[in-house]
């Protein structure tokens, strides 16, 4: 079998149907869809087993209600495609997203194959990680295209990835945010990473997202960020173990993430969020020096360095 499709829902009635057929409308044929119904309250997985009567690559199984890791890993276990994709429940896949991946994957001899997408906001669509170039990237090329988060985002959908990889990986299984734990890990493991930025992949924004905060700062909570906080201090030790070539920007790229949080919670008042804000200011005044005179720190960073950092140091 080509391609494992693996979909991890929770709560998705209105959504699932759509995120569904999206998948059985692929041009590519040769591939099986496992849903893993994370312990729903609603007509979800119901939705997903009538699906799963009218065509017979669908499985769907029920698990109770635990974290997006261990969903991801359940499916995960049942996989027999030589290459998996994830979906969410509530996005839609472009017709020929499977052959367009599989193909990119193959034609390059590649472990892991990208696509670029859109984003859905209130019916209107937005450009989200879009660009022109064909790139065929070294792990460390492909995990700095990652960190800069422009053509490359953590999200596990738009990426297709041979299995052998989930063989050595699984995802967190005790976090909220698996994505930004386990997508680097792949990314850093694979022998050659290629990305094509045609837009196969809309990513439905809506008050219930996961990452609704990505769209509105007033959503940020202190479990979100010292979730994100231990993550990337993670990520940059991680890196620097096993890409050592580019330990200097995972560093940069975990400061670079504090000091955009320390202007959205200042800017917006966050005052829940005083703890991280700390940390924050603690950690910044101590790396001032290394991370304002670094080669890779942007203007705007150097203002905000500037007008919250420089103050207090």
């Amino acid at each position: 079998m080509k391609i494992s499709v693996i979909m991890l829902t929770y709560n998705r009635e209105n959504f699932i149907s759509e995120a569904i057929e999206s998948i059985l409308n692929q041009t590519e044929r040769d591939y099986e869809f496992i849903i893993v119904n994370n312990g729903s309250a609603d007509k979800g997985g119901e939705i997903a087993e009538k699906y799963a009567k009218l065509d017979n690559r669908i499985k769907v199984i029920h698990i109770p209600k635990s974290s997006i890791g261990k969903g991801r890993n359940t499916g995960l276990n049942l996989a027999k495609g030589s290459f998996i994709t994830f979906v969410d429940d509530d996005d839609i896949a472009e017709p020929d997203m499977l052959e367009f991946l599989y193909n990119l994957a193959v034609e390059n001899n590649a472990d892991i194959s990208i696509c670029g997408s859109s984003k859905k906001v209130e019916g209107e669509i937005f450009p989200n990680c879009l660009f022109d170039e064909h790139l065929e990237m070294t792990p460390s090329e492909a995990v700095i295209e990652l960190l800069k988060r422009k053509k490359i985002n953590a999200a596990m959908p738009t990426k297709m990835i041979k299995k052998h990889l989930f063989d050595i990986i699984r995802f967190n299984e005790t976090g909220k945010y698996d994505d930004i734990s386990a997508t680097y890990k792949y990314m850093a493991n694979a022998r050659k990473v290629v990305a094509n930025g045609l837009p196969k992949y809309c990513f439905i924004r809506h008050e219930q997202n996961n990452s609704s905060f990505t769209t509105n700062d007033m959503l940020l909570t202190p479990e979100q960020l010292d979730e994100y906080f231990s993550a990337f201090r993670e990520r940059t030790v991680y890196l620097s173990e096993i890409l050592p070539d580019i330990s200097e920007y995972a560093q940069y790229s975990e400061w670079s993430y504090m000091i955009s949080m320390c202007n959205k919670i200042i800017k917006n008042n966050l005052t829940n969020c005083s703890k991280q804000l700390e940390h924050v200011i603690k950690e910044l005044t101590r790396h001032y020096d290394e991370f304002y005179y670094g080669k890779y720190i942007e203007e705007f960073e150097k203002e905000y360095m500037n007008l919250y950092i420089r103050v207090l140091k």
